[in-house]
């Protein structure tokens, strides 16, 4: 065997390497959807906060998701999957509820308890 054919044989075999690890590191990153599911992540209200408003923002980030709801509502996210939707409370204990499904069925909720306490005059 030549030395020009040694060449090629090592370009053809190093082409076929890294191609192999292009497939192997794109599936890898497509699968880890599928693995981790969604999932949901409160900026704001903190769980178990006292608030002396009647209103807040909850805000915060949703990942892998196909739809999410606040409270049994469909909400919207922006392109990086931040949310933000403003929420009135009753006088005293809530109970939020963040659930969010993917398009593969996996479902994940999360719960923040926020009391409201009016501010006395």
């Amino acid at each position: 065997m030549t030395e020009r054919h040694k060449t090629r044989k090592n370009i053809r075999i190093a082409m076929i390497v890294l191609l192999l690890l292009l497939v192997v590191g794109y599936t890898s990153y497509e699968t880890e959807r599928l693995i981790t599911g969604p999932s949901i992540a409160v900026s704001s209200p903190a769980n178990g906060e006292t608030v002396s408003t009647s209103t807040i923002e909850v805000t915060g980030v949703a990942k892998n998701i196909n739809a999410i709801s606040l409270d049994d509502r469909n909400i919207f996210i922006d392109e990086k999957g931040n949310f933000k939707e403003e929420l009135l409370l009753s006088e005293g204990y809530n109970v939020i509820t963040l659930k969010a499904n993917d398009k593969f069925g996996s479902e994940t909720e999360k719960t923040l308890e926020v009391i409201y306490k009016p501010a006395m005059i």
